[in-house]
């Protein structure tokens, strides 16, 4: 999931020499992709079920398909089990090895996809996770890396008489250096020649999927007082249209996906197809993080639903009618992501298995048939004092490490707890980390600290301060 950029796109009515033609058989196995709405299963959580149980979960909510973020050999033996697709992963530390050598490639066939296969009813590799968006020394040699090794996996996979499998790998829209209007999107510069034309190329030359992790909540909630939420959400009856090309857009998903459309035809690639692997609503978050409710969450992802298993396909404004395969973020919560409150809060469920919102993936349920909503209290950004504490219950132990780090860093941050100081008393590990806590991430945060130290504190609008200590705070 991944960083964002607004939209972006160019339609030229243009018929590339590159295009590939889709084949009736071809359209006959992307409308079975598409139809059938796919599930991130994600596991960065202490507290989840286990793969049995949670493939009984996924079966509940009705989704067709499941994408892994890994190749775990219990799920995908369990899945064998099921007529769910499956999506298995390569992971970012494996590209550059895979790239330099078919051999390895070919080991992490015979070890991930041959064991299972066809029994297990694997459809798509996807190489590597968002890695444009990570830009070190070594970031850019795995850059360098990804098309050789997803040339090499489909080599393997080709030698051994496997051809419904499909390589991708899923981007961030900060591939794109520029957003609004559609019709403006283009590439960033520095990934335009080392990496996107040879991807482009590859998935062109394999009929493969661009695939795209596209979240319409973060440019909303950039400026949720001017951008429209109704827009964002499909609920809209408003309507913008691109001044350079005239499509109409009634949801911000078309213009985020068309942007990419935009992207791809200027590098003479207007016919590849797209598949969504990544997108979704937080269903709650930090107190900044506007417009993260269960009442958005379930709004996002029961329209997009109907929109993505409307028969005949809708498609785009760019794209009237193309069926895009869509798997939704994420079938959990799960509390061991990092960063701010809304990362550990994109799931349909929560670690029980309960549902946070009713929900059909397969889309036969009309909306209006699904449950009712809580109203939400945060569609408009907060305003005043937020101050980060200690969470309920979390362990000294852990809270004392925690307190050594917040202190560790500056001099000035737990000064006010020196014995004999305004903050000293009482005299326990809660209330010092509490207080460190708050006057760390008051001094840091716009050094993009979070309100979160590995989960053992919590946002609040309450001072916890007193007479004597007034603790630091946050002022949105």
């Amino acid at each position: 999931m991944a960083s964002f950029a607004l939209f972006i796109f160019t339609l030229v009515a243009l018929s590339s020499s590159c295009s590939n033609a889709v084949g009736p058989q071809n359209n006959k196995t992307l409308l079975s992709l598409a139809s059938r709405i796919g599930i991130n299963y994600g596991r960065l959580g202490n507290n989840l079920p286990s793969p049995y149980q949670s493939i009984n979960l996924i079966k509940s909510i009705k989704a067709g398909h499941v994408k892994l973020y890994d190749a775990d050999q219990e799920t995908l033996m369990l899945l064998s089990q099921t007529n769910l697709y499956v999506t298995i992963m390569v992971p970012n530390n494996q590209i550059i090895s895979l790239g330099a050598d078919q051999t390895a490639a070919d080991k992490w066939v015979n070890t991930n996809v041959l064991p299972h296969y066809p029994q297990t009813r694997i459809r798509f590799v996807l190489v590597g996770n968002e890695i444009l968006s990570y830009n070190s020394d070594q970031d850019k040699q795995t850059w360098a890396s990804l098309v050789p090794a997803m040339r090499k996996i489909v080599n393997s996979l080709r030698a051994r008489g496997i051809h419904n499998i499909k390589v991708g790998t899923p981007l961030a829209m900060d591939i794109l250096r520029s957003s609004f209007p559609p019709s403006s999107g283009a590439f960033r510069e520095e990934v335009t020649a080392p990496v996107m034309l040879p991807l482009l190329k590859f998935l062109n030359g394999t009929n493969s999927f661009f695939f795209l992790d596209v979240y319409p909540y973060f440019p909303w909630s950039t400026d949720p007082v001017n951008n429209h939420l109704d827009f964002a959400l499909f609920e809209s009856n408003s309507t913008y249209t691109d001044p350079q090309t005239g499509l109409v857009y009634t949801n911000l998903l078309d213009q985020m996906l068309d942007s990419v459309i935009s992207a791809m035809t200027k590098l003479g690639y207007p016919n590849i197809r797209l598949a969504i692997s990544e997108t979704g609503w937080p269903n709650t978050g930090d107190i900044d993080e506007t417009g993260a409710n269960i009442l958005n969450a379930a709004t996002y992802n029961r329209n997009l639903i109907k929109k993505m298993t409307a028969n005949p396909p809708l498609g785009t404004p760019a794209r009237r009618g193309s069926p895009i395969p869509t798997f939704l973020f994420s079938l959990f919560n799960e509390n061991q992501k990092p960063g701010s409150g809304t990362e550990r809060h994109w799931g349909i469920l929560n670690p029980d298995g309960t549902q946070i919102y009713e929900i059909d993936l397969s889309g036969t349920r009309p909306v209006s048939g699904l449950g009712s909503l809580p109203k939400p209290s945060n569609n408009v950004p907060f305003k005043g004092n937020v101050w980060c504490v200690a969470v309920e219950g979390a362990s000294e132990a852990e809270l004392g490490q925690a307190l050594d780090f917040a202190c560790g860093r500056s001099n000035d941050t737990c000064a006010a707890l020196a014995p004999g100081r305004e903050c000293y008393a009482p005299v326990s590990v809660t209330w010092h980390a509490s207080y460190a806590f708050s006057s760390y991430w008051a001094q840091f945060r716009n050094q993009s600290s979070q309100c979160y130290f590995n989960g053992l504190a919590r946002e609040t609008t309450t001072n916890p301060g007193n007479e004597h200590c007034k603790f630091p705070s946050v002022t949105l």
